[in-house]
């Protein structure tokens, strides 16, 4: 007995769209037509009408219809898709993270280094490579370093950080106070701002 195998004209049917059908193109952010795997997405037209849920295979043929691509917009069980072009989304996306990441600012930690008997030019100069530290907006820190018998006088070196610190009172706050640990002793300061 023979057997009678019936096709429609939609199993033959490939979606004319250009965009992103390969996943090398796809970097993870967002999955493109056939990538969309779920038997059912809630479909948002291309003029961001809510369209309601329909099957996937003819969310990605009204897509095509309109040459554009369907894009995946917030994973679920049924996921929310929208018709649009896949390749300008991309390229919006990338902007906008460009964009957010001008706008971050990276605070750095400066080192200015001290022993316990510094002269008062090289405190003067040291100081103002620290104003202009916390000007930028960076935090400092300030070492105090003790070789050999200068370990008996841990007072003069805490003496000089408590010096820096009523310095630079009207620049910045202290982080850490002013802290023994082994041959240094160490103190953070950071921008008011």
């Amino acid at each position: 007995m023979p057997v009678i195998v019936i096709f429609s004209m939609e199993d033959f049917i490939k979606p004319n769209y250009q965009s992103s059908n390969n996943s090398s193109s796809n970097k993870g952010d967002f999955r493109v037509n056939e990538q969309i795997t779920t038997p059912q997405v809630r479909l948002i037209l291309a003029t961001g009408e809510n369209f309601g849920i329909i099957s996937t295979r003819e969310a990605i043929r009204k897509a095509a219809d309109q040459g554009l691509d369907l894009v995946e917009m917030a994973p679920a069980d049924i996921p929310v898709c929208k018709i649009l072009d896949a390749g300008k989304y991309r390229y919006e996306l990338q902007k906008r993270k460009a964009e957010a990441k001008k706008k971050q600012k990276t605070v750095e930690i400066k080192e200015i280094k001290f022993t316990p008997n510094i002269g008062d030019n090289d405190y003067g100069v040291k100081m103002r490579s620290a104003k202009r530290f916390l000007e930028e907006g960076n935090k400092v820190k300030f070492t105090l370093r003790f070789r050999g018998r200068e370990m008996s006088y841990i007072d003069l070196g805490a003496e000089v950080l408590n010096r820096a610190k009523t310095d630079l009172a009207d620049l910045a706050k202290v982080e850490q106070e002013p802290k023994l640990d082994g041959r240094q002793m160490a103190m953070i300061v950071a921008p008011l701002k």
